[in-house]
């Protein structure tokens, strides 16, 4: 016996095995980060503040003209401002890069990048003035597509089936609610329309992905693939020759009284067309319905581990189904915000890559609907800040301005998303027995 012990104790001059922590980031992504912050830096402090001159202000507008009570604007100086954002943003990546930080640098890197995006707007700025109500009410617009985009791939993937389609989805409900509305002459219609144009593709992909397994990438390029040939072929022969069926109208912001003259928030939360409250609506109902309910447990544990949902009486196959006709009607509905909210008529190709960008957003939330919602908010706000730019007139190039979001989809993707891990049977097919 006590051979045995002897035998199991490791020798005293033996270095024990380290111990490797599973959630500490690695060196080279560190110090890649590090070095990232570091050029946001140098540009934030060469080409923002040195490049500011002196003595002018940029002014930023808090309330808007029919709010409850005026807030002053906000004058900065903008060369001294820069400068200093400039030298905490360096900090910021000396510490990544020295490895002082080691655990947050995802938290670190963000704030280095707000801090390099407000010196941004402060330099765009200078001399001139930028309404940060304006800002968050089109960050917020701007947003809702891509929200609803990812929603609907939530609700797909949380069951196990993956959703390249949402591209399509938004794509084929734009172009329904642009002929239903303009023929019933009611955006409703248009509405409901897409609806139902959501419904039809997610029960396609459910049945191409659930009963007779074909790889989900591919079924859902097919889908994109369609969407985009089928609504370019109907609207170069149909909406060319009878214009009449492109014009369904918009729908009008709707005011909530007294809320919407809230100082700074009341516009952006409480002033919206129907898109934005289902927005808001959709994220807390969908947060609630699967964490706090037996349906929501139910479609998690399909995505999870399926044969252990199936042996204690769930029916995998059904709920499947379910859970992404559901994220089809979704992606139905963000569809017909193209038509019915954003441009009130339809073109080819509207929806310009929204549909990627949303499961982006998806990825980037970690599968989360507040997670989805919280990324989708930072699409839009890439997105209405290239618009401010423009307006600015700065002299960064037009055609670098239009890339912008789409360059922060690839960097968000590419670098920031590493770590986050999808539903274990996401598109993994389920065979009964």
């Amino acid at each position: 016996m006590s051979a045995t012990l002897t035998d199991a104790v490791p020798p005293a001059d033996e270095a024990p095995a380290p111990v490797i922590d599973p959630d500490l980031p690695s060196d080279r992504r560190r110090i890649g980060f590090g070095i990232a912050t570091l050029l946001l830096g140098v540009v934030t402090f060469v080409s923002f503040g040195l490049g500011s001159q002196s003595g002018l202000d940029a002014t930023f507008v808090l309330s808007g003209s029919d709010a409850l009570t005026d807030v002053p604007d906000l004058h900065i100086p903008a060369r001294v401002t820069n400068l200093i954002l400039g030298v905490v943003v360096l900090v910021l990546g000396a510490l990544l890069v020295s490895g002082v930080v080691r655990r947050r640098i995802y938290l670190v890197f963000g704030i280095g990048v707000a801090l390099f995006t407000i010196a941004l707007l402060v330099w765009a700025a200078r001399g001139d003035s930028v309404s940060i109500v304006g800002l968050l009410n089109g960050t917020v617009f701007r947003s809702t597509p891509i929200a609803l985009g990812a929603l609907a791939g939530l609700l797909c993937e949380r069951s196990g089936v993956v959703n390249i389609a949402i591209e399509g989805m938004l794509l084929t409900g734009a172009f329904v609610a642009a002929i239903t509305s303009s023929a019933a002459g009611s955006p409703w219609v248009g509405l409901f329309a897409g609806l139902a144009s959501g419904i039809l593709l997610g029960a396609f992909l459910g049945v191409l992905s659930i009963r007779y397994r074909v790889d989900q990438i591919i079924g859902g390029t097919v889908i994109n693939i369609f969407a985009l040939g089928l609504t370019s072929y109907l609207g170069a022969r149909i909406l060319a020759e009878y214009p009449d069926l492109n014009e369904p109208g918009t729908f009008r912001p709707i005011g909530i009284p007294l809320l919407e003259r809230l100082p700074l928030v009341g516009p952006v939360l409480f002033d919206n067309t129907i898109y934005g409250y289902l927005m808001f609506a959709l994220v807390i109902g969908l947060w609630w319905a699967f964490f706090r309910t037996r349906w929501g447990l139910r479609v998690r544990s399909v995505g999870e581990h399926p044969r252990a949902a199936d042996t204690v009486g769930i029916n995998v196959l059904r709920t499947r189904y379910r859970a992404v006709i559901a994220g089809g009607a979704v992606a139905g509905i963000g569809g017909t915000w193209f038509t019915l909210d954003a441009t009130g008529s339809f073109t080819e190709n509207m929806t310009a890559g929204k549909g990627f960008i949303a499961l982006a957003a998806l990825i980037f939330g970690r599968w989360h609907p507040v997670g989805a919602f919280v990324a989708a908010l930072v699409f839009g706000f890439t997105e209405e800040l290239q618009t401010r730019l423009t307006v600015l007139d700065t002299p960064i190039p037009s055609d670098f301005l239009l890339m912008l979001p789409y360059i922060v989809t690839i960097v968000v993707v590419a670098g920031l998303v590493g770590r986050s891990r999808p539903p274990a049977a996401d598109g993994v097919p389920y065979v009964v027995d």
